[in-house]
């Protein structure tokens, strides 16, 4: 003989079917599948380097600093110059031999259209040769055809039977400075050599930007056979750049924005779920087994409902540790008693149930009775619970993140609201440091907290009929 559980419980057609009506609830889905989608995008379309390496400046040292997002130039405006990164990719490589000497040519097309002059620029490169040394000639031709040569170097000897050369020659190189100087006829009278970026982009008849199409040719002449180019690239500074611009750190914020959601699904899911199965566990036993077992657990639950919260979590985090489990693991520990004292006093009532009563006359366990007759009939408010938990969860990391308790080695919202606070963004105006990653942390909330609403809405009526 089996005891079977009352019908008076939603199914899950039933569930699907009154969610489905509800307009704020399809909104939560529609904000988390977004979500969803923006951590597939982030795991499969964003190199994983660039979440390792999210705190190492080199790794972003050929971004701006403080650059606003590109799409501020949208509009009748003044055009702002965007920061402009071509890699070897992106040239067109060409080459020719004269006897034992061979030229190897990388040619750079930019389209400059901007109403203001780049900030700066600069050429990267790298080589591999022996006892030779290659020669390094850079030429620009500009929109008005005139061209003229800006760097002519050789690299430095090497005493190695191969050696591999990297630079990065920038526009305030002295030798740059000394050939522009050389060809100041060609430029309008009142342009100072010391500004190349300048004298480059400048109109020769007006003090102007010319706009147009600029060819930047790195000339690479090698003298044996062994020699080789590895790499090379163009940096046109710029002040704006990206969807959502770059931080003090030249950090891309659309890297650290996009890595946000997966690392903010993972911290609200995890806590929530762990928080919630262990209140609901916990709150169900005790009810279930009353008396002193109930009124002991209640203290426990009682002492734990009394601590502040945000300072222990910031005293564990300061002496325990900041990693982004531990912090999980905290959040988990100060997130189960809400659902304990709900499971609990529904564990009152479903434990007078008849079906209840039969199951302890045949002589079921009461561990048995607890997870096979009650706990099912609470996994629909478990669900709800769940999705109301999810956006404490992901405040509390951003909370201690922003006050710098974080896990410092990841990219996460909060993290990034901290840097921006530390850098004093919202003084120096840099908006696009602070709305984004505090837009995605309001918008993960809304989401979770409309599918909770709605289906607590849709469940916890029929509970209180039970």
């Amino acid at each position: 003989m089996t005891v079977s559980a009352p019908h008076n419980v939603l199914s899950r057609h039933e569930i699907i079917r009154e969610f489905s009506r509800s307009k704020s609830g399809l909104v939560g889905v529609a904000i988390l599948l977004a979500l969803i989608g923006v951590t597939i995008y982030s795991a499969v379309a964003i190199p994983l380097e660039s979440f390792r390496q999210w705190n190492s400046p080199d790794f972003w040292i050929d971004l701006p600093r403080a650059a606003a997002p590109s799409w501020v130039n949208i509009g009748f405006g003044p055009k702002i110059p965007e920061h402009t990164v071509l890699y070897m990719k992106d040239a067109t490589i060409t080459s020719f031999e004269e006897g034992p000497l061979r030229a190897v040519i990388h040619s750079y097309n930019v389209n400059f259209n901007y109403d203001f002059y780049p900030s700066d620029f600069m050429f990267l490169y790298s080589a591999r040769y022996g006892n030779t040394q290659p020669v390094l000639q850079v030429d620009i031709i500009r929109p008005d055809g005139k061209e003229f040569l800006i760097y002519f170097a050789s690299l430095p000897s090497s005493q190695e039977k191969v050696n591999e050369f990297s630079a990065r020659v920038f526009s305030t190189d002295r030798s740059i400075v000394e050939n522009l100087r050389e060809k100041e006829s060609v430029f309008s009278y009142d342009q100072d050599p010391s500004r190349p970026q300048v004298m480059i982009f400048s109109d020769a008849q007006e003090s102007k930007v010319l706009k147009g199409k600029y060819v930047i040719r790195m000339t690479f002449y090698l003298f044996d056979p062994q020699d080789s180019v590895q790499n090379s690239g163009i940096r046109l500074g710029g002040k704006v750049y990206g969807l959502a611009g770059t931080d003090e750190l030249r950090r891309d914020l659309a890297v650290g924005i996009l890595w946000g959601a997966p690392t903010a699904l993972f911290i609200g899911f995890t806590v929530a779920i762990a928080a919630v199965l262990i209140g609901l566990i916990y709150g169900v036993f005790a009810g279930y087994k009353g008396k002193r077992t109930d009124e002991g657990l209640m203290r426990v639950s009682d002492v734990f409902y009394s601590l502040p919260a945000l300072p222990i979590l910031i005293i564990l985090s300061v002496t325990v540790g900041r990693s982004i489990f531990l912090i999980t693991g905290f959040l988990v520990i100060f997130g189960w008693v809400g659902m304990a004292k709900v499971s609990r006093s529904l564990a009152l009532q479903l434990k007078n149930m008849q079906y209840v009563e039969a199951a302890k006359l045949m002589g079921q366990s009461d561990t048995n009775i607890i997870f096979k007759h009650i706990i099912p009939q609470l996994l629909p408010l478990t669900f709800a619970s769940i999705a109301i938990a999810v956006p404490g969860a992901i405040l509390g990391e951003a909370a201690l993140s922003f006050l710098g308790l974080g896990d410092p080695s990841i990219p996460t919202w909060g993290q990034i609201l901290h840097d921006a606070n530390s850098a004093g963004a919202a003084a120096r105006g840099l908006w696009w440091w602070i709305v984004p990653p505090g837009m995605m942390i309001a918008i993960t909330g809304l989401a979770f907290a409309l599918i909770g609403n709605a289906l607590d809405s849709i469940l916890n009526p029929r509970l209180k009929k039970i």
